[in-house]
């Protein structure tokens, strides 16, 4: 086969590409010899928990994608940049969607794709009242006693049938989502890492995503069973991840430093404690802070569904997100800068919007 060769600076795409052809490869017709400063760095891409706030995050990914895409072709994908993609709740989705392959073992999403994908599905995931009323609040607060506040069926569906038998073992980069089983009373990571290890939870993509979007209050917890090649079965009773780590990016950055850790062959050249090696982005869902919606004079009146439902929102819910999000971003941020890499790490959240308050 005729080549040429092609020499690329953009570290992040080829880093991937080499680790697993020994800095040659054959790929359309190209023989691409590269050298970068980056091929021994870790590429982590992040995304928040947060609904239909996905939004905001694939809007960032769609312009990403983009600019890579001048640099080395319209075919370019951002699973070819980043060794881990990691995703909580609604960023476990576009996680998905991201990495799952097509019949040419391509992303079979576009980040352009993924806004167009919420837009369309998402008024019918989360059917709204037309208007809000004090009786709408009422029945609202009767839901949140009697069940979810939808029953997740079109999610079910959906999901199943974009993501088809996919599982954690084909995606096309590695992936970190995750989950909380609500039975076992501890989080559930679904990592490419770990499956390599134990097929207990090679689970479809499918019911991964379902499972870690089952945020509470909102939406139904999710049960399905795996098999070993053994045949052994392993069940799982999963809640959205966010209640564990709705920001994912030190999950994902602790599923590699245990990999290097344990020696694997991919990490040779980088020591566990090298946080500068990693190049970091993590992607937030949007912030409310700034609508200072609620305030201890009223929290002081509330009970169990003044914390469950307020104004169309869930307070509770509202809080353990913010929470895990803030204290994620504070630890890496400090990491980084206290080992002269700050630069490594770039997080990017909205503030001052207004937010709609239901989510993934």
């Amino acid at each position: 086969m005729d080549t040429v060769v092609y020499v690329s600076t953009t570290g992040f795409y080829y880093r991937r590409l080499l680790k697993n052809n020994n800095g040659f490869l054959i790929y359309r017709r190209c023989l691409l010899i590269v050298f970068c400063p980056f091929c021994s760095s870790v590429t982590v891409l992040s995304i928040d928990g947060g609904g239909i706030r996905g939004i905001i995050p694939g809007t960032i990914l769609k312009f990403l994608e983009s600019e890579l895409q001048k640099l080395d072709g319209e075919e370019a994908r951002l699973a070819d940049y980043f060794d881990v993609i990691a995703g909580t709740s609604t960023g476990g989705l576009v996680t998905a969607m991201l990495t799952t392959p097509d019949e040419n073992n391509r992303p079979l999403f576009a980040a352009k794709d993924i806004n167009d994908f919420y837009l369309e599905h998402c008024p019918k995931i989360f059917p709204q009242d037309s208007n809000y009323t004090l009786i709408g609040d009422a029945m609202d607060m009767v839901k949140a006693v009697s069940g979810p506040k939808y029953d997740g069926k079109y999610l079910h569906k959906v999901v199943k049938e974009i993501l088809g038998d996919i599982r954690l073992s084909d995606t096309l980069t590695n992936v970190t989502i995750p989950t909380f089983d609500i039975k076992r009373l501890q989080p559930m990571v679904f990592s490419s890492y770990e499956e390599k290890k134990n097929t207990s939870i090679n689970a479809l993509l499918s019911d991964i995503c379902i499972g870690t979007s089952a945020a509470p209050t909102y939406l139904p917890a999710h049960h399905f069973e795996t098999k070993t090649s053994t045949g052994e079965s392993r069940d799982f009773n999963l809640i959205d991840g966010g209640v564990a780590a709705n920001n994912p990016a030190l999950v994902a950055i602790s599923e590699v430093t245990k990999e290097i850790h344990q020696e694997n062959s991919d990490f040779f050249a980088i020591r566990s404690t090298e946080y500068g090696r990693f190049l970091v982005i993590s992607l937030g869902t949007g912030s409310a802070k700034s609508e200072e919606k609620y305030n201890a004079d009223d929290a002081a009146k509330w009970g169990l569904l003044g914390w469950l439902t307020k104004g169309g929102s869930s307070p509770l819910t509202d809080v353990f997100t913010q929470a895990s999000n803030d204290m994620v971003d504070f630890h890496l941020a400090t990491v980084f800068q206290a080992l002269d890499c700050e630069k490594n790490y770039l997080r990017i959240q909205v503030f001052g919007i207004y937010l709609l308050p239901y989510y993934i």
